[in-house]
């Protein structure tokens, strides 16, 4: 996520305790280190004579909740120790340190941050939540509402990618916030009290000296820059063209990517084209992508009678053709068990999880993943034919299927099972004849089918049938009630055929069953539909 990095001016210390105590919140999740940095502030301040106290209350794992961390620090007044909190209260907090940008909405909700008093520091980057990845589609949360909310809710504030910065100097994001902390000036601490807590951090202490400087910097250089003077701005620069449509150095492929051109499509849809080209031909080979270009093709061709003819009245021009092609190239690479071993022995996927961990050239990385395949995935690869008589045969189907259907935990990188994997992976030069692969043709053509139906007689509802197929997803059971779900909505969507709000209410079946399980009410929807249609 790309954001301007912000610092409002109000560098002044919260000052030297005397009728209250200085009070710090910091948000963080597991693994982010924010016990560590609580050990810090509370040492900065012990370490200076001061008496600090620090409490937390742990939220949920699994990226549903953070851990509160409070600290609250006072200088004794004449041998007299303070009674210090144990909870932020509203309104009454100096500082608050948020490790994730949605942390510092949540701390803004909670009203710990104050327009009057509060420095906020926080991460503009996101650690996605549950919801948001397991929602079928774009469930990533609107993050522009915290961004509006900052700039007026902060007496001073200041974010940047600070996970970002941490990463590159090879510390995590702590570090990084204890350094935007001494940049800012809240706390009346030298730097050189910040080195001495961070030095006693043992083997990694290096690391985190480098991301508490490179963060110190950032928020100074920062601070610097909103207290220049203003300098007229330049010319304003020519804007630049629309970002290019990708092309492709393999002449075989530059080939097929004519074919878009002869479209003529509006540069959108015609990008949206040659990804989806691109992806079909990853997933099986050429002939997938003249493939997946006829139906496309066939589709452009209604779209052109039917789009054209109700652009001035419905602005969908075009929409039919361009949702077509990212969703049919989604449904064309879909999910089985040679897509699932290919995409796990790619040399970059072992490069990313080697970058994710932070693994050393002088270290030993093993991968180990839960795999539970069924026998309707491995029936899935085989023959059509043979697959289906196969099924036929219930005591032998079942008997395979009980020595078959169990949790494994596989060693990815080891020699036998890399090599295991590597061969399923290559057996893509058999898929086209597989049961899984005609079930899934025949699946998209009928979902096409429905999709051209409408649109005939109402354009905008056809687009949203098209839209429907994000519904599908995942693999194996998650795609097994993916496709149940889907097939519940566009049986729906039939009842609304010759309504003039039936595109809004595809929507909204396609939305609700989107959100199906969390807020939404699926069956209810469609038990509304039947009453009226």
């Amino acid at each position: 996520m790309m954001r301007d990095e912000t610092v409002r001016l109000a560098l002044a210390p919260a000052g030297d305790a005397t009728e209250r105590p200085i009070s710090i919140a910091i948000v963080a999740m597991g693994g982010q280190g924010g016990g560590v940095l609580t050990g810090w502030v509370v040492k900065l301040a012990e370490d200076a004579g001061w008496v600090a106290q620090s409490t937390s209350v742990p939220g949920v794992a699994q990226r549903t909740g953070a851990t509160i961390y409070y600290v609250e620090m006072m200088r004794a007044q004449d041998g007299r120790k303070p009674i210090l909190a144990q909870m932020p209260t509203p309104g009454d907090v100096d500082v608050v340190l948020a490790s994730e940008f949605m942390e510092a909405g949540r701390s803004i909700l909670r009203g710990i941050v104050t327009p009057g008093r509060t420095t906020l520091i926080a991460s503009d980057h996101r650690s996605l939540a549950i919801s948001e990845k397991s929602a079928p589609g774009l469930g990533i949360a609107d993050s522009s509402a915290v961004t509006d909310a900052i700039g007026v809710a902060a007496r001073q504030e200041i974010i940047f990618d600070m996970n970002a910065l941490a990463i590159e100097n090879g510390s995590v994001i702590s570090s990084a916030m204890f350094g935007a902390l001494a940049g800012s000036g809240a706390l009346p601490f030298p730097l050189e009290a910040y080195h001495a807590v961070i030095g006693t951090g043992g083997k990694g202490a290096a690391a985190s000296l480098r991301a508490f400087g490179a963060a110190f910097e950032r928020t100074v250089a920062m601070a610097e820059t909103a207290n220049a003077e203003p300098v007229a701005p330049a010319a304003t620069p020519a804007p630049k063209p629309d970002a290019a449509i990708p092309r492709f150095r393999d002449h075989r492929m530059d080939t097929l990517a004519r074919r878009v051109d002869a479209l003529e499509l509006p540069r959108p849809a015609a990008e949206l084209a040659l990804r989806g080209l691109a992806k079909v031909v990853d997933f099986q080979d050429l002939d997938y992508g003249s493939e997946y270009l006829e139906r496309l093709e066939r589709i452009h061709q209604i779209d052109q009678m039917l789009g054209d003819a109700t652009a001035s009245e419905t602005g969908h021009a075009h929409e039919l053709t361009a949702q077509t092609a990212k969703y049919l190239a989604n449904a064309m690479a879909y999910d089985d068990i040679v897509r699932v071993a290919d995409l796990k022995t790619r040399a970059g996927r072992r490069q990313r999880i080697v970058d994710e961990v932070g693994a050393r050239e002088d270290q030993i990385l093993h991968t180990t993943e839960y795999m539970h395949p069924r026998l309707e995935e491995l029936a899935g690869i085989l023959p059509a034919g043979f697959a289906r008589w196969l099924q036929r045969q219930t005591g032998l189907y079942g008997w395979l299927d009980r020595r078959i259907d169990k949790g494994r935990r596989v060693r990815t990188y080891s020699a036998g099972w890399f090599v295991l994997l590597y061969i399923v992976g290559g057996l893509r030069s058999w898929r086209r004849a597989s049961l899984r692969h005609a079930t899934e043709m025949a699946h998209i053509e009928a979902w096409l089918a429905q999709a051209v139906q409408a649109a005939q007689y109402d354009y905008a509802l056809g687009v949203e049938i098209v839209k429907c197929r994000r519904l599908i997803k995942g693999y194996s059971d998650t795609h097994e009630r993916s496709q149940s779900k889907f097939a519940k909505v566009t049986a729906a969507i039939q009842q609304l055929f010759g309504r003039d709000d039936a595109a809004k209410w595809a929507s909204r079946l396609r939305e609700t069953a989107i959100r199906d399980g969390e807020g939404g009410d699926l069956d209810g929807l469609i038990k509304t539909i039947r009453s009226f249609a």
